[in-house]
């Protein structure tokens, strides 16, 4: 799915009306509803709703929400904040509808002494602003926000929470923006929804699709992508009858120090769970019987050091390669990883220590081979291009990596992002907080290494991976719960994930 800029989706919008046909009035009725709907199967008509609207369009879906809530039976108050003697064509007509009620639910407020008191048991929807604001929030509005803010009601924004700007926030001023339990959007998320420094504003986020046209989105240029199930599902590939395990590639995984034999564990089990039809992994001889205990179905290749990796095997006959979990940062581990990098004739996955061995080498950014993936997270991500000033900058950063080097950087968290030697960027759909523990990495890496080994492209691995592995970690969350999870769970649910995304193709 693409992510469209504020200017994107009023021109979808625009065409929508002139070639479906639909007027606008009737469009805004459509959104407003799909609202209504969401919002009445989970607000208890014992609720007090206060909707708050601002004189735009996004008032005006303020007041078809009001106006169905109340015919629905809710108790609704709507508060018009009037700082302006204009208002959109659309919200006039609706104010007009909402005027010729029975029961008058409209409370004009042109100052802030005006406004009525929330009281606890209310529910907020705030309709102030939608995506068409382009400068901070000042004076009268600025003090309206603080005071939701400030209430203890749950807060629903519609399109966006008034005061954020749909793309980049940095010059925005956060004590103007309101901070939103969750996020009613339309047809596409924002870009602002997927950064976590505006989390506190947006909250949880739904999507809502209202029937904007999608051959003309399908149209429009965008370098952000929001990675569903049906986009996964699109690249997966069926196993053929008289396939073999030669058919599936031969993966070697770099892994293992003194203590992190469990690296080594975590990432060959992902792998294989991920469809590899052979994995070698090359350690040091101290994590010999754990692994061959744990992983019996993988080859174990023992580097001459006891502790720690130091040799380079030959590695020509295999079909991918991943170093990085649990290898620390010895000298002679260093001088592996250069030696990887310049004889490798084919991509690299690096991962953990790897990176942070980049970290201070980076000189050999350059000898990289071309589109290999890289994994950081946000502090190795730091070490590696420098620390950004705000969450739009660090895509700059990833950018700028991705395309100068020609790598994939899968920066891990919330909404994993994939960008590109392109420069595109992908934002993965799954996952959960359960999934911040420690390993969870190690089987990011496995699961990227046997995809890439079984056949698929760089981006696909990247793409495909990042959605298994955080649909994995959603599976483990329904059996496990969020505060119990581990990195063992997360590989015991990878066939699972692979289940539910094939059982629909």
């Amino acid at each position: 799915m693409k992510i469209l800029n504020s200017s994107q989706i009023r021109e979808a919008d625009a065409y929508t009306i002139s070639h479906e046909p639909v007027s606008s009035i009737n469009l805004m009725e459509r959104a407003a509803g799909k609202c209504f709907d969401w919002i009445s199967e989970r607000i208890e008509k014992t609720k007090n709703i206060k909707v708050i609207c601002g004189l735009g369009n996004n008032g005006g879906d303020g007041l078809v929400i009001s106006r169905l809530l109340q015919k629905s039976g809710y108790n609704v108050e709507v508060i018009v904040l009037r700082y302006s003697e204009k208002c959109s064509e659309d919200f006039k007509k609706n104010e007009d509808k909402i005027k010729k009620l029975k029961k008058n639910i409209i409370t004009e407020v042109k100052d802030i002494a005006d406004l009525p008191q929330f009281s606890d048991d209310s529910v907020i929807i705030d309709a102030i602003f939608g995506s068409g604001l382009s400068k901070p929030v000042e004076g009268f509005i600025a003090d309206v926000i603080e005071k939701i803010n400030a209430s203890k009601n749950y807060i629903i924004s519609i399109d966006l929470p008034s005061g954020l700007f749909s793309e980049e926030n940095f010059s925005n001023n956060p004590d103007s923006i309101v901070k939103a339990d969750v996020t009613i959007t339309f047809q596409v998320p924002k870009l602002a929804f997927l950064l976590p420094e505006n989390y506190p504003f947006v909250g949880e986020w739904t999507l809502l699709n209202i029937g904007l046209n999608k051959e003309y989105i399908e149209s429009l240029n965008s370098p952000y992508y929001f990675v569903e199930d049906n986009d996964v599902r699109q690249m997966l590939k069926i196993r053929g009858k008289f396939s073999h395990k030669g058919s599936f590639g031969h993966a070697l995984l770099f892994s293992g120090s003194y203590g992190k034999a469990g690296a080594v564990v975590l990432g060959a089990k992902a792998c294989l769970r991920s469809g590899a039809g052979l994995l070698t992994a090359h350690i040091p001889e101290i994590a010999y019987q754990i692994v061959q205990a744990q992983v019996p179905e993988a080859i174990v290749s023992i580097d001459e050091s006891e502790k720690y990796i130091s040799n380079l095997p030959e590695i020509s006959k295999y079909d991918a390669i991943a170093i990085g979990p649990g290898i620390d940062i010895k000298d002679e581990t260093q001088k592996l990883l250069k030696l990887l990098i310049q004889n490798s004739s084919i991509p690299l996955i690096i991962d953990a220590d790897a990176l942070n061995i980049l970290s201070e080498n980076k000189t050999w950014f350059a000898f990289i081979p071309k589109y290999s993936i890289l994994t950081p997270h946000p502090k190795e991500f730091e070490r590696l291009a420098g620390k950004p000033e705000n969450d739009n900058h660090r895509l700059q950063l990833q950018k700028e990596l991705s395309v100068k080097y020609c790598l994939y950087i899968v920066y891990k968290g919330a909404y994993t992002t994939i960008s590109t030697p392109e420069g595109k960027f992908y934002f993965n759909s799954t996952g959960n907080p359960g999934m911040a523990t420690g390993g969870s990495g190690d089987v990011l890496t496995g699961i990227l290494l046997g995809l890439k080994a079984s056949g698929y492209s760089c981006i696909e691995s990247c793409i495909i991976g990042t959605y298994l592995h955080g649909l994995a970690g959603d599976i483990a969350k329904d059996k496990k719960g969020e505060d119990s999870l581990i990195a063992g769970d997360i590989v015991d649910n990878i066939s699972e994930a692979f289940k539910f995304l094939k059982n629909s193709i």
